[in-house]
Formats: C-alpha cells, structure tokens, sequence
C-alpha cells in the first residue's frame, strides 16, 4: 500500500505535463487564464485584509465575527494550497521561496497558524497587501513600477546626505530640548526631565504639535517659536536631497555621450556636441528633410 502510495507520489512530483499546464496558469499573465487567476488572487487579498480590519472592530455581535473567522481560514487555507502550487511548478522552487514575492507569500499564510501559539498573531495578515504589487505584473504597469524603481535608486543613492542630515537634526532636537528643560524645567512644569524635552523638541521640529507639552514662560515660548520655524526648514531639505538626486540621475540616463570628445551632457534631441561642435551622429544630418533648417554651433543657420 505505502510502495503504491509513494510510486503515485513521484509520479505526481515528476508530471512535467502537469507542471507545465499550472505555471501557465500560476504565472503567465500573457494567458486569459493567468490573468484571470492573478485577479481572482488579487480579489481574495483585498477581500482577506477587509475581513482582517473588520475583525478588529468591536461592535459586530459574536456570530458575524465568527463569520469572519470562517473567512479567514478559507482565505489562509486558499493562499497557503496557491503558495504551494508556486513551489511545485516552478523549475527553481529555491529561488522562488526566497525571492522578494516567495517571502511574502509565505508570510501572508504563516500570522493564522501561528495564532494558536501567539493569539492575536492573525492581525499580522495585514501583510497581505504587499501582494497587491503583482497588479503591475498582471496589468502590465511596468511603467509606474520602473518610476518607483527609479526612485528607490534615489533615495539608496541620497542615503549618505539623509544619513547625515538625519543626525544633525537629532543633535537639534538633543540642544533644543536640553535648553527647554534648563528654561521650562520644574515641579511644576511638563518638562520634567531632559528626554520629554528632546521628545518636546522633536514634536514640534517635525511639525506634529501633539500639544501635550507646552511651554509657559515668555522665553519657552520664544525658543518654541524659533523650533517650529526650524521645522519647516527641516522637512525641506531631504525633499530636496532627493529631487536633486533624481533630476541627476534623469540627466544621466538621457544625456549623449559625445563620440569626438567622450563628453557626456548633450540633450536627447541635439545634433551637434556643446563641446566640440561635431555632429553627435552623422546619420540624424542624412535624415533630415531636404530645406529643414540646421542650427549651428556660431548660431548660423544652414
């Protein structure tokens, strides 16, 4: 019985007809069943994380929350068999479990299980959301997606001036809140200690006003005054890190060498270097219209 069971079993493992036919499905978008898998998939991940946040909430009556339990199994239990079948038909199971979108799969069937060790685990199914960056893939959005790639590659490439901005703004924070507390410190006072100073500092420097520490004096209330100003100053500045860095980049990517003098720096549409004055490419001269006009380097027109 086991020696049949187990012959079954390599069969099924080794049915490459069969692998082939899911990864189809599974994978390819290209196909009217891929794609429609990739929404149905897409639909149970907005449709698992709402019952999710309407689990947290306690006004429902035991019945539909159990309801809502219910749901969520069958969600876990579709996503955990869908995880599965990835693994089986891809050709390199490793390099799909830990790729970027394996990890996350995996995370978005493991919260549920894991609450009968740690209740209150499922509220981690929230996670589940990240799945929905395979609407990019199945809508082909790729566009927008190379956008936040070029962004991503801004900020990792800002990271040194963030870094150090970052510190300087904490050291601020660190000054501020410390003159605060020798200023406003007291019994009496909310700035009881330098750390809910710093905490004060760093409140109003990044512009969030909880308001439950405020200074009273008329000095407290002038350096207050000077923090919020900085704070505009402060929010400012890794935007334009940023900006600056992708602007760069943009740059980068569109400028032409020049093939006389190796200088990069020429718009996408010149013809002559702004260097050296020769043709960027001799073919775009040939190409042009005869009495189109051709704007030289002195300025003269041809």
């Amino acid at each position: 019985m086991f020696k049949g069971l187990r012959n079954k079993w390599n069969r099924f493992m080794n049915n490459d007809e069969l692998k082939r036919k899911i990864y189809m499905v599974v994978y390819d978008t290209d196909t009217q069943e891929g794609k429609n898998f990739d929404i149905l998939v897409i639909a149970f991940i907005i449709a698992s994380v709402s019952v999710v946040i309407l689990e947290s909430l306690s006004f429902f009556p035991p019945s539909f929350k159990m309801f809502l339990n219910i749901l969520e199994w069958v969600f876990t239990l579709f996503f955990t068999f869908e995880y599965l079948l990835r693994i089986y038909c891809t050709p390199k199971p490793k390099e799909y479990i830990f790729s970027f979108f394996g990890i996350v799969d995996l995370l978005a069937t493991l919260p549920t299980y894991l609450s009968f060790i740690f209740p209150g685990a499922h509220g981690l199914l929230t996670i589940r959301i990240f799945r929905l960056l395979r609407v990019f893939r199945v809508f082909k959005l790729f566009s927008y997606w190379s956008e936040g790639e070029n962004l991503l590659n801004s900020l990792i490439a800002s990271s040194k001036k963030i870094t150090v901005f970052f510190v300087f703004v904490f050291l601020m924070a660190i000054c501020m809140g410390t003159v605060m507390y020798i200023v406003e410190g007291g019994e009496d006072s909310n700035f009881q200690n330098i750390p809910s100073s710093i905490y004060w500092a760093i409140v109003t420097m990044t512009t969030v006003g909880y308001g439950d520490i405020a200074p009273t004096t008329s000095v407290g209330r002038f350096i207050a005054a000077f923090v919020m100003l900085l704070g505009y100053t402060v929010l400012a500045v890794p935007t334009g890190i940023v900006s600056a860095q992708m602007i760069s980049d943009n740059k980068k990517r569109t400028a032409i060498p020049c093939p006389h003098c190796h200088k990069p720096g020429n718009e996408p549409d010149a013809v002559f270097c702004k260097y050296c004055g020769n043709k960027l490419n001799p073919e775009d001269i040939e190409d042009l219209e005869d009495g189109d006009p051709i704007i030289t380097m002195d300025g003269e027109i041809k």
